[in-house]
């Protein structure tokens, strides 16, 4: 009987202590839960009333815990990367061609390439042509077609001639694309914030310091749209750069690359022909002085001999017949 009661005794011990465990322990977990509420109950007051720089702080740090706890409740852990739905976003690639092809007539290939660009609904961006001597002319074209049509404009424009030279590039771009929309959303939400506690600011300091912040992210916000501006012309419109030269042009020293005997004839006639032009322009340049020296020189003629003639002595008369000498 003495142990029954001594086990009595402990067995009753034991359970206070249990009892005493679960109600500390759910103390605990009420005290948390309630310092956290406080915690976070301070932070929004503070936010409220708090300087610029705080105030934008705790905005942050509240959609900081606002996105983890949705991503909790997804079941998600609130680091991994949400994974992209098939089919969800497009693919974005950059085209560019460059072609160099052989034409009989550099004016009626620029004029085709111009109506092909313009018939599969693209432009001519740039038109360059030069003129090499009065026989060569050359032509460089840069062409913006639309990405449905890129194969096909290229086909035609290599086919329009003896084509030389073709090259071609495709560049995927879909990650930048997508990396540069959620920036602009990311920026779009951080300026209305900005925007929100401008409507909440009650001192002009923090009214003055809320305009350029405002400021500032608004122009982080135009720098992202131009590069979203920019990658959109060159993902929707492909570029193709077109070099249009006559058969025999002269390489880019000016040389031509075969010269032939009727070549060198033709050289030569032409340096004959020249030669000559270039003596007729000496003679009648200096036509004039020869003229002029020459009747300086018949003048000068005449004039001496005419001194001559007064210069010499008279012949001796004849004596009359039948006059006799002493």
């Amino acid at each position: 009987m003495e142990w029954d009661s001594r086990t009595d005794r402990s067995f009753a011990r034991g359970r206070a202590a249990l009892v005493a465990g679960v109600l500390g322990l759910l103390l605990a977990v009420g005290g948390c839960g309630a310092s956290g509420d406080a915690s976070d109950g301070a932070k929004a007051a503070d936010s409220k009333y708090a300087p610029p720089g705080e105030q934008e702080g705790a905005v942050a740090d509240a959609d900081g815990a606002a996105s983890s706890a949705e991503k909790r409740a997804d079941g998600k852990p609130s680091g991994a990367k949400a994974a992209p739905k098939p089919g969800a976003a497009a693919t974005h690639v950059i085209r560019t061609a460059t072609l160099s092809v052989e034409v009989r007539s550099v004016p009626k290939a620029v004029a085709a390439a111009r109506g092909v660009a313009e018939g599969a609904g693209g432009l001519v961006a740039t038109e360059n042509t030069e003129r090499l001597d009065d026989t060569y002319e050359t032509s460089h074209l840069v062409l913006r077609v639309p990405q449905d049509r890129f194969q096909e404009v290229l086909r035609e424009l290599s086919g329009s001639g003896k084509l030389l030279s073709r090259t071609s590039n495709a560049k995927d771009v879909t990650d930048q694309v997508v990396d540069v929309d959620s920036r602009i959303a990311t920026q779009r939400a951080s300026v209305a914030r900005v925007r929100e506690l401008m409507d909440r600011a009650e001192k002009i300091s923090d009214v003055v310091a809320l305009e350029g912040e405002l400021s500032s992210r608004q122009a982080d916000l135009e720098s992202l749209l131009a590069q979203q501006s920019s990658l959109k012309d060159r993902t929707s419109l492909a570029t193709i750069t077109l070099d249009l030269t006559p058969p025999d042009a002269p390489d880019d020293d000016g040389r031509e690359e075969d010269t032939g005997f009727l070549d060198a004839l033709g050289g030569g006639w032409d340096a004959f022909v020249t030669m000559l032009r270039w003596i007729a322009v000496a003679f009648g340049a200096a036509f004039p002085f020869l003229v002029t020296g020459a009747l300086a020189l018949f003048v000068w003629r005449v004039l001496r001999a005419r001194r001559a003639a007064r210069g010499a002595p008279a012949a001796p008369r004849p004596e009359a017949e039948g006059t006799s000498t002493p």
